[in-house]
């Protein structure tokens, strides 16, 4: 059971969405196993998005990310990568399946609302990059 990371991005926390989105979770049940508001500095962002530097949206990205506060989460789970992922649904709001987070939710590709990590790898990363072992729920 692997932990995944999730983000409700400014636009989520500005619009109110937080507990709507962890009541999301958790009836897919999906455990919260760790949970922080904060603000992203412009360094904190760019480094958590260094693997899209260079691309045509990085800057505006993280301008975007730095623009509110964030909610950052540690989702568990049996599977909890792709359930997440799935009720997160595709990237582009407009692509998205019906009732998903972004579908309902999301503006545009940038303002989609929720980030969750894409492989066991970047989860164990990303979920490291926000919280420390003491910071995280274990599994039960």
């Amino acid at each position: 059971m692997a932990n995944t990371l999730g983000i409700v991005k400014p636009d989520g926390v500005r619009r109110k969405l937080v507990g709507n989105i962890i009541s999301r979770i958790e009836k897919a049940g999906l455990i919260i196993r760790g949970l922080k508001a904060l603000r992203l500095s412009k360094e904190q962002a760019a480094k958590f998005y260094a693997v899209h530097e260079g691309k045509p949206f990085y800057r505006s990205l993280i301008e975007f990310m730095t623009s509110g506060p964030v909610v950052v989460m540690v989702i568990g789970g049996h599977d909890s990568i792709d359930r997440w992922r799935d009720l997160m649904g595709h990237t582009d709001p407009a692509r998205a399946r019906y009732n998903t987070i972004r579908r309902e939710f999301g503006t545009s590709i940038e303002k989609n609302v929720v980030h969750g990590s894409d492989s066991a790898t970047t989860a164990r990363s990303e979920v490291a990059f926000f919280f420390g072992d003491d910071e995280v729920l274990p599994k039960e």
